[in-house]
């Protein structure tokens, strides 16, 4: 699997975002199951709305009822520790969107997190290794 953070699904949505042409082709050429959290698609749903239009907000919510994008539930475990990392990292300041794919990927044992925030992603100590691959 491939945890996906915004950054990605928002460029790849934006034709006009210099990192359109990298993240399409990440999202269309990957052979794992692409997954983030609701968070993530709030966010995403939000900023695509806002800069793009309703029809390109219709497009993310396409990805998700055709499969190629699975959006996870967040449990108990999740949620503390979303607020354990937005705590100990306040100074960046690492949000709670962000913190839940580090909560996710840590969840489900993956190492590989597809995002354009380099700076928080890079920063942050995952539990289960020693940092994310990040991608593209």
């Amino acid at each position: 699997m491939l945890v996906v953070d915004t950054g990605v699904l928002v460029a790849a949505a934006d034709r006009s975002d210099r990192a359109h042409p990298q993240c399409l082709a990440l999202l269309q050429s990957v052979n794992e199951p692409l997954v983030t959290t609701g968070l993530v698609i709030a966010e995403s749903a939000y900023l695509i709305e806002r800069e793009l239009g309703s029809r390109a907000e219709a497009l993310l919510f396409d990805s998700i009822v055709n499969g190629a994008l699975r959006v996870l539930d967040l449990v108990t475990g999740d949620w503390e520790r979303i607020r354990v990392l937005i705590t100990r990292y306040e100074e960046l300041p690492l949000g709670g969107t962000d913190a839940s794919v580090v909560a996710l990927a840590e969840r489900l044992g993956e190492t590989r997190v597809a995002t354009l925030d380099r700076r928080y992603f890079s920063v942050v100590r995952p539990l289960h290794c020693d940092a994310f691959e990040l991608v593209p």
